[in-house]
């Protein structure tokens, strides 16, 4: 497949010029014009770019890419020895962030509530198209403890739980990655709980001040789905060989 051609169906397919983003999004590091072999994951960092020569990929999709609003514009250390091994093995990178989040189908939210069982209702800011976070319901309510335990399940990883009351979920609210901020916004609108990847030392003062169960399952392990299930797509209707990398984190 010609790479204008895959970046062209992104762009339609995910609309990132929608959305104003903290970093460029699509094609970020320009590679070969033929792209057969696709390594995708959630971060482009040096084990996943060697992980892809390894393999002999024609290109890497992340949703964490490069060239971040503030960071420094040198090339030189970490930046300059990851940029030297894509163009030297002629591997192109396409990175994909809030589009990647907010997809109503294979986006980060859309794939984590469809792993736990979430049924998505609305946008957690109803007046923003392109709200990075999502309220909706559990198909049958539980115990904060036991959907901390579904989650552990289900991620391979025993998340931060902070209860606040003794309600069951009914409702709940979520946003993968670093969406700790939105837990105000979620306890105003009478959420019972609050799913994220990350916390902040006030995040749980909120959760119980303002009786909002607070679950944090990991910036990594909440944003796995969203580039995976955007390989398996690009797979089904273009023929390409696609491979999900999961470079483990902790975080």
């Amino acid at each position: 497949m010609k790479r204008t051609k895959l970046v062209n169906q992104l762009t339609e397919l995910l609309k990132p010029f929608q959305i104003n983003d903290y970093c460029p999004n699509g094609l970020q590091v320009e590679g070969k014009a033929e792209i057969q072999k696709v390594v995708t994951g959630v971060t482009a960092s040096q084990a996943l770019i060697d992980a892809a020569v390894a393999r002999g990929a024609d290109a890497i999709l992340v949703h964490h890419g490069y060239f971040w609003k503030g960071e420094d514009q040198c090339v030189t250390g970490m930046k300059k020895r990851r940029l030297q091994t894509l163009l030297a093995n002629d591997i192109n990178l396409l990175a994909y962030h809030l589009p990647l989040d907010v997809h109503p189908e294979l986006g980060n939210n859309a794939q984590l509530g469809k792993l736990l069982g979430l049924e998505i209702e609305r946008p957690l800011e109803p007046w923003n198209k392109n709200s990075v976070a999502v309220k909706g319901k559990l198909t049958t309510p539980m115990t904060a403890t036991d959907f901390a335990a579904l989650v552990e399940e289900k991620l391979g990883r025993k998340p931060l739980l902070n209860i606040a009351g003794e309600h069951l979920i009914h409702t709940i609210a979520w946003c993968t990655g670093g969406g700790q901020s939105f837990i105000d916004l979620a306890a105003s609108q009478g959420i019972d709980a609050y799913l994220t990847g990350e916390a902040s030392e006030q995040t749980i003062h909120s959760s119980n001040e303002q009786q909002i169960h607070f679950i944090a399952a990991g910036h990594h392990a909440t944003e796995r789905y969203g580039a995976k299930a955007l390989g398996e797509y690009l797979a089904a209707q273009y023929n390409l060989d696609v491979e999900f990398i999961d470079i483990d984190n902790p975080v």
